[in-house]
């Protein structure tokens, strides 16, 4: 295992404004006036000393002095969740804050919004704060950035989606196996006109439940050549407008899997607006309030994210506490739970 795949190491010296200085030639206060970005400093001395930083993986340290305890612990977490409008990162994010408020731990708490620009500034945000350790959704194309931090010790857990270009710790759902799971039901119900509406193809785990979706049928014998497959849907909004396109073309589908829950509420409005919801089935990835007091009520795969918080923040704590050993995958089970939308049945076979 390469030097950046390692996963994180306590006891690593971080790099102080007195090594930035004194590799850049210049005094501590040179280097404070440029990292804050004060004026009336040279280009020259503001090169040497940025190069200095970025040789030192230095990080401007924005923490008031009295915040580092005898042991150099913030007592502080950062957690970096998909959206907190989705409630998957909600419930997530309850349960990690919980069982580190049990170990007298503060979380700080960020939106990515999927967007790999506010990942990475709400990282060095985190980072800037001196937390004690990161549990992260990532959407970027390769996390080897982080890579430094991890040498300096600063431990790590990826939740929902797996890291690229690092080893460290991930939790995440069973995606593929509930995908496969969910289409499976659709095909046992004797469905073979089955659509697929999926989440940005760049997002780790709409490309897990599309490949899931696609084992299913594989299996079955269900050519896949003229298979409705809409994706990069984001949001309610979008998935209504595919879904109506879907109900109003020459072939509607009888089935529709939707593999993520904001997905699923776009599809379940068009579908009731066409007055299609008791003839088309669904299924949806991911469970969502009030799915059950629908009528019909709505079949998901329901992912378990408040099991996936408490290991995220079981295996960062670990670290924490010394645990120094290999990184570990591990993946939560999902479970369909059958409310009726996914047991109709096809009109015309």
């Amino acid at each position: 295992m390469s030097q950046s795949s390692k996963p994180a190491r306590a006891g690593r010296s971080r790099p102080t404004m007195r090594h930035v200085a004194t590799l850049a030639g210049v005094g501590i206060k040179t280097v404070s006036r440029v990292m804050n970005g004060e004026p009336n400093v040279s280009s020259a001395t503001i090169a040497r000393v940025m190069e200095a930083a970025q040789s030192l993986d230095y990080q401007l340290d924005e923490r008031a002095g009295n915040l580092r305890r005898a042991d150099g612990r913030t007592r502080t977490l950062g957690l970096l969740v998909s959206s907190v409008d989705n409630p998957f990162s909600g419930t997530l994010h309850r349960a990690v804050e919980d069982a580190a408020q049990a170990r007298g731990i503060a979380v700080f708490a960020s939106s990515l919004d999927d967007d790999s620009q506010r990942e990475k500034v709400a990282v060095n945000a985190f980072l800037r704060r001196r937390v004690d350790g990161l549990i992260l959704t990532t959407i970027s194309e390769d996390q080897s950035y982080l890579a430094p931090e991890m040498r300096h010790g600063t431990p790590m857990v990826f939740v929902d989606r797996e890291p690229v270009g690092i080893s460290g710790d991930t939790v995440i759902s069973d995606n593929r196996g509930g995908a496969m799971t969910a289409t499976e039901h659709l095909l046992n119900h004797g469905h073979h006109r089955i659509a697929y509406l999926g989440d940005r193809r760049e997002i780790y785990t709409a490309r897990e439940r599309r490949g899931g979706f696609f084992d299913a049928l594989g299996r079955a014998g269900i050519p896949t050549g003229g298979i409705p497959v809409i994706e990069d849907l984001h949001n309610e909004e979008s998935a209504t407008k595919a879904m109506l396109a879907l109900l109003d073309s020459a072939t509607p589908p009888t089935a529709v899997f939707t593999s993520q829950n904001l997905v699923t509420i776009g599809a379940i409005r068009a579908l009731r607006s066409r007055g299609a919801h008791h003839t088309t089935a669904l299924v949806g990835f991911d469970d969502f309030q009030l799915s059950d007091l629908l009528e019909p009520g709505v079949t998901v795969v329901a992912q378990d994210p408040q099991e996936i918080g408490r290991a995220a923040a079981e295996r960062i704590i670990d670290r924490l506490d010394g645990d120094n050993c290999p990184a570990r995958r591990c993946i939560v089970p999902t479970t369909l739970i059958a409310r009726g939308t996914g047991e109709i049945l096809p009109l015309i076979n």
